[in-house]
């Protein structure tokens, strides 16, 4: 859209195209048609509708099911009448069915007994969205840390030169934080109720004070949703889930930045090269260049998850008293931490295709450090008995660049058993890698 405000609405908008009918305004009218054509099929069912009263049940599936863009705008026609959107979405469903039916449609209900509902089914369906493609980008991972398995690098703590790894082991590590995360978020409860203005069931009680509607709503809510029910509230759901779900779209919104932040360090370091596209510029000036700006464009995305996630995480459970508006507001932007998390992962996976491993850039890292070494042979001087094992090798390196032969030469006159001698005399930066190449494979125990 040439004149769209936001970057979800105009560049981006491609790339959410999963999320339009969700977490737009459409889909929000959407999910609010459905819980109250939900709630007069159930009124039916409980023999509250009188009989004579006709309730068409295929017309208000039809509608639930076959919602439509003239249906969204009509809807919005009607609301410029009542400036109120729920009441709007009730006249259009009065619209659809007879005059006797009109009663009993919205009844009892407070705005916000339609509002929670439809807004969780918006987070249950966007949330199936977001988790599709992070299986997409974790399933890779969790490829590329079995392919890389065997590939020594040299580590970098305080980023200096310290204990080699493998690139697959570090690749295994990100996979299994995503993975642990990704339960969380999703098993976190989409919560809902129907309980009426203050949250009380009064309205219910006068009208049918021989129904127990507390089960009734806990049935509506569980059976006929399939969400958890929320036994106490004020006229609004409380929104604690709706923030824990936000939270953990910003937690792994900050894992995949610590992950961004290595592979542009990597890439940088000449650990990856990145395939060219062709007609594609890396710079307006410097021809030469192949920039990460996947991994950096998804860096920016999941950092707007996390600006919005979280500011929207820590306001929507406060409510003044029994109920304030807003909350009404704040949950209009799910739609955005959903579309810039979705816009970071497709990035995401787009740099991940992009990347191939270089390892003799990877084994000549090793080859110049070879004083990461000396951690080994001040562990072996400690199982030997030096009680000043780590003083000998701080002596020896800290500070210095040393090469393997004059590594070699402090080994051979220690006081060692031979067999530690001969190990450490074999040792080399790229097999120093401990249990590097075994560890991926605890992914899959």
């Amino acid at each position: 859209m040439t004149h769209a405000v936001t970057a979800l609405d105009g560049r981006y908008a491609k790339d959410i195209q999963e999320l339009s009918l969700i977490v737009s305004e459409f889909g929000l009218m959407k999910y609010r048609l459905m819980v109250e054509v939900r709630w007069l099929q159930l009124l039916r069912k409980l023999k509250l509708v009188p009989k004579n009263v006709q309730v068409p049940q295929q017309k208000l599936e039809a509608l639930v099911v076959n919602f439509s863009n003239a249906d969204f705008e009509r809807i919005k026609a009607i609301e410029k009448t009542t400036n109120h959107d729920v009441k709007a979405v009730e006249y259009f469903i009065r619209e659809q069915v007879s005059e006797d039916l009109w009663p009993w449609i919205h009844f009892a209900c407070t705005s916000e007994d339609i509002n929670n509902l439809a807004y969780a089914c918006m987070l249950q369906d966007a949330r199936e969205v977001v988790c599709i493609q992070l299986d997409v980008v974790v399933k890779d991972l969790a490829r590329k840390s079995m392919t890389w398995a065997l590939v020594p690098m040299l580590a970098r703590t305080h980023g200096q030169p310290a204990t080699p790894t493998t690139m697959g082991k570090e690749m295994a590590v990100f996979t299994e934080r995503l993975t642990r995360l990704i339960e969380k978020l999703e098993c976190v409860p989409v919560c809902g109720k129907i309980n009426g203005a203050s949250g009380n069931y009064a309205a219910h009680m006068v009208a049918f004070p021989d129904i127990d509607w507390i089960r009734v709503s806990k049935d509506f809510i569980e059976k006929s949703l399939g969400f958890t029910w929320s036994p106490l509230t004020t006229q609004i759901e409380s929104h604690d889930m709706q923030a824990a779900m936000l939270n953990e779209l910003t937690q792994l919104s900050t894992v995949m930045i610590d992950f961004c932040n290595d592979m542009w360090l990597y890439i940088s370091n000449g650990y990856f090269s990145q395939k060219t596209v062709s007609g594609e510029v890396g710079s307006s000036t410097m021809p030469h260049k192949v920039n990460p700006i996947n991994f950096e464009n998804a860096r920016g995305n999941f950092g707007m998850t996390r600006i919005l996630g979280r500011g929207l995480a820590d306001s929507l459970p406060i409510s003044t008293w029994q109920r304030d508006l807003t909350d009404s507001t704040l949950q209009r932007n799910f739609g955005s931490v959903f579309g810039h998390f979705l816009v970071a992962l497709k990035n995401l996976q787009k740099g991940l295709s992009k990347i191939e491993l270089v390892p003799e850039v990877m084994a000549k890292d090793l080859e110049n450090n070879p004083e990461v070494l000396t951690e080994a042979i001040q562990t072996v001087l400690r199982k030997n008995g030096h009680a000043d094992a780590y003083e000998q090798l701080k002596g020896l390196s800290r500070g210095h660049r040393l090469t393997l032969e004059e590594i070699r030469v402090f080994v051979q006159g220690l006081e060692i058993a031979d067999a530690d001698r001969v190990r450490l005399a074999e040792l080399v930066p790229a097999t120093y890698v401990g249990l590097s190449a075994v560890l991926p494979d605890i992914l899959y125990r």
